[in-house]
């Protein structure tokens, strides 16, 4: 029909953010398809909603409600078909179940090889903006769209990911490993608005998941006993270690180094007089380094698997860096730089790496974690980011200082 607007796959999940966002599509006249990601997380059994194993399965509303699991449960899949059944648009389940395994196989990994992983921005770069734009493809939709507290913006005449205008929700760090080409075919309907309104707008719509709270756990790890779940994939990890300060010095043992992350206070089990962190984990020994507060503190790293969403920096640029999800950006520069031997194999298949140094010590910046990367005259914009792998603690060098100062870890 002339003058149509395109068609839009939206990433269901159940909850009130991707319904409004899938809501606000459809009412500024876009083909909407509602879409749910069969995971397989603990308590699903979504066999009653998705017959058969094909990749997609269509399907009307009817399931009842069972308890929560986390953010890709069965009762999120039946919030998610309520909310297409009250838009109308068509609704399917995807079965992403064995592609998802790939997901907790490298949250495992990461873990037992003394890092800090972040299985949320993975799922994002393999499935929700991987697999699913795939699947996009296959039945002809022009866009993907998802309930992310972010924006798709242009910069110098290009698509560009920015930060979502509510600061306590952005979620541009999760996004970052969107590949640059996707960003002209992603639409985040919400990113420019607050939680508040968007509570508002579902509640205007009629949509049963007004007040629906919000996840917060990783959706298979429930019950937050993420070193549980490791001991169970892999029981020969459960072993007795040493717990060692800064000097090499034995204070005492633990049960293995995968139940502690770099940062850790509590669960030490060790009394020194005075406040001690894990400040580093020897995975191959199985020893756990504890020290003082001070000991925490890191001038830069180096990350893998970089992921750019501008040209490469190949000389110093200034920027903002976020080294953690619920941290603030600091002030930072960042330079790519050549490949390590043995890089040509990573988890995302990506091998560019990139070196960023901080104007101020920064603390707990830990090895796994996502380090995403945002331009410093115009901090709403993401340049991109990688895979933290070494962290430096050398002294600064004076081209390192040449203007740092303190830095609130407060937004700019």
């Amino acid at each position: 029909m002339s003058g149509a607007k395109p068609k839009v796959l939206v990433a269901m999940s159940g909850g009130v953010d991707s319904s409004v966002a899938a809501a606000l599509l459809r009412r500024d006249g876009f083909d909407v398809v509602g879409c749910f990601m069969r995971l397989g997380s603990p308590g699903e059994t979504l066999d009653e909603l998705s017959p058969g194993d094909e990749a997609c399965e269509g399907g009307a509303p009817g399931p009842t409600k069972i308890g929560h699991q986390g953010c890709c449960s069965i009762t999120d899949a039946a919030d998610a078909r309520a909310v297409a059944a009250e838009l109308g648009v068509p609704f399917y389940v995807c079965n992403f179940k064995k592609d998802f395994g790939r997901i907790i196989d490298y949250f495992v990994d990461e873990y037992a090889n003394g890092r800090t992983p972040n299985p949320c921005v993975r799922c994002n770069d393999w499935l929700k903006f991987g697999k699913l734009h795939e699947y996009a493809g296959q039945i002809g939709a022009d866009f993907v769209a998802s309930g992310h507290y972010a924006r798709i913006g242009e910069v110098d005449g290009r698509p560009a990911l920015l930060r979502g205008v509510d600061e306590s929700k952005d979620q541009s760090y999760v996004l970052f490993g969107v590949p640059r080409g996707q960003l002209g075919r992603m639409m985040l309907p919400i990113g420019a608005m607050e939680k508040p309104r968007v509570r508002e707008l579902a509640r205007e719509f009629g949509l049963p998941v007004f007040n629906k709270p919000d996840s917060q756990e990783i959706c298979f790890v429930p019950d937050n006993d993420y070193a549980g779940l490791v001991d169970r994939r892999r029981p020969g990890l459960a072993a007795r270690g040493e717990v060692l300060d800064t000097s090499g010095k034995v204070l005492g043992e633990h049960d293995g180094q995968h139940h502690f992350t770099v940062g850790q206070r509590r669960g030490l089990s060790i009394s020194l007089g005075y406040p001690i962190y894990v400040v580093s984990k020897d995975a191959k020994a199985n020893r756990v380094v504890v020290g003082e507060k001070k000991d925490l503190l890191s001038v830069g790293c180096v990350a893998a698997e970089a992921n750019w969403l501008v040209d490469e920096p190949r000389e110093w640029r200034e920027c903002w860096a976020q080294y953690r999800y619920n941290s603030g950006p600091v002030a930072a520069r960042v330079r790519v730089v050549a490949e390590a031997a043995g890089q040509n194999t990573t988890p995302s298949g990506r091998t560019g790496r990139f070196e960023v140094e901080f104007e101020s010590a920064q603390e707990a910046v830990a090895p796994g974690q996502a380090l995403v990367l945002y331009r410093r005259e115009r901090p709403e914009v993401v340049l991109g980011g990688g895979w933290i792998g070494e962290v430096r603690t050398e002294a600064y060098s004076s081209a390192a200082r040449h203007s740092a100062a303190p830095h609130s870890a407060a937004r700019p």
